[in-house]
């Protein structure tokens, strides 16, 4: 018994240093990224890279839109060239190193692909409608665009579950009855119709275990990871499907759809703004000047590291209000406890980040913080763990 707990307690230290490992490598590399592609911006417009890419293109066609999707294409293609390296070490190598990725390196490749072309298929005729606007509604293309982006992603949110993600795994009715049933139960309870229950080959590329709610309207369903159904119990299932219930039930989707559009509306304004007072700084013209476009992504990127943390607080604080669902409607606290912690080890989840860290980056408390607020509210309502399968809303006093 005491070599079994030292040798419990050994894998435990180091699942928890291959975590830090880990998330700090991907974390401190992000950042590089980042810092790296704000100054190669900046350098590529201050040492007038940008209107000799412009102006080079305009020597072989006069059609503004061809130059436009040319002009952003060259960027994206160095850029691409540039983070290669990088990005095969982050979404390869490391996963491997970590044994947390199925895919061979041609595997890998091929994802990478299929992801690139449903980008371009998606992000080529947003470009022209950006195009489009900012040249017919000059120092109004921020209301017009902001207001098209918004009824795109209400289409693309439609359609991801039934066009997008099929391209990328397999996805199929779930099978286990059992499981198809509680999962019904608890929808009920929760007041949501949820008729499409699916579950996808998510092993095919990772050893990580997810589940989620995709879609709006009549495309909405669930879908639950293989990795999930393989290696988790019925009950921790039930807790991971009914904390993300909680997210219905507390209308984060609806809160989240509110402030996603006041704060889009609000940062188009405030990047045009700032993208119109500093043309002169890098002397163009105008603001349909193609060479000139590279300072939005610049203005965006400061705007962006402004909004994040204050995204992830209201992200947070979602979360925990789910969580507290989940304990309210299955009566399972351990239950959930166990599967939170099962789900941070497979997917080598930093358990404790340092404060900061969290603060700025995580859209999700951390593990320690999530358990600590369960077991606070468990106790604070006297909560009582039930074995049972039917989903329940009542509390058990004590």
């Amino acid at each position: 018994m005491y070599f079994k707990l030292i040798a419990r307690d050994s894998v435990a230290i180091f699942n928890y240093m291959d975590s830090k490992k880990y998330n700090n490598t991907k974390l401190a590399i992000g950042i590089g990224k980042s810092i790296v592609s704000f100054i190669f911006l900046y350098l590529f417009i201050s040492l007038g890279y940008s209107l000799k890419l412009q102006n080079y293109i305009q020597a072989y066609t006069g059609n503004h839109y061809l130059v436009f999707i040319l002009f952003v294409f060259a960027i994206g293609i160095f850029s691409s060239v540039l983070f290669m390296p990088i990005n095969i070490y982050t979404g390869y190598y490391l996963e491997h190193k970590y044994n947390l990725s199925n895919q061979t390196f041609f595997k890998y490749f091929l994802e990478n692909l299929k992801s690139m072309l449903v980008g371009l298929v998606i992000g080529i005729p947003i470009l022209l409608l950006f195009f489009f606007v900012i040249n017919q509604f000059g120092d109004l293309w921020w209301l017009v665009f902001a207001a098209a982006m918004f009824l795109v992603s209400v289409v693309l949110s439609q359609l991801f579950p039934i066009l997008i993600m099929p391209i990328f795994y397999k996805v199929i009715p779930l099978r286990d009855e059992e499981l198809k049933t509680r999962i019904s139960n608890l929808a009920k309870v929760a007041g949501i119709k949820v008729e499409n229950v699916f579950s996808f080959d998510m092993s095919k590329n990772t050893k990580k275990a997810n589940a989620a709610f995709t879609g709006l309207g009549k495309t909405k369903r669930i879908i639950l990871g293989d990795t999930l159904l393989n290696d988790y119990s019925k009950d921790e299932i039930e807790t991971v499907i009914a904390h993300e219930l909680g997210h219905y039930k507390h209308k984060h989707i609806i809160k989240n759809l509110i402030f996603g559009t006041v704060s889009s509306f609000l940062t188009f304004f405030v990047i045009s703004i700032l993208y119109k007072n500093s043309l002169s700084w890098f002397d163009f013209e105008s603001i349909i000047q193609i060479a000139a476009f590279p300072l939005l992504s610049l203005w965006a990127m400061i705007i962006g590291l402004i909004q994040s943390p204050i995204g992830n607080i209201l992200s947070r604080k979602y979360e925990y209000e789910a969580d507290r669902y989940a304990i309210e409607s299955t009566l399972k606290p351990e239950s959930f406890i166990n599967t939170l912690n099962k789900l941070t080890d497979q997917n080598l989840g930093d358990r404790e980040p340092h404060p900061f860290i969290e603060w700025f980056f995580y859209s999700h408390p951390s593990i320690k913080n999530r358990i600590n607020a369960i077991r606070a509210f468990v106790s604070e309502k006297g909560i009582v763990e039930i074995t049972n399968t039917a989903p329940r809303t009542e509390f058990v006093n004590s």
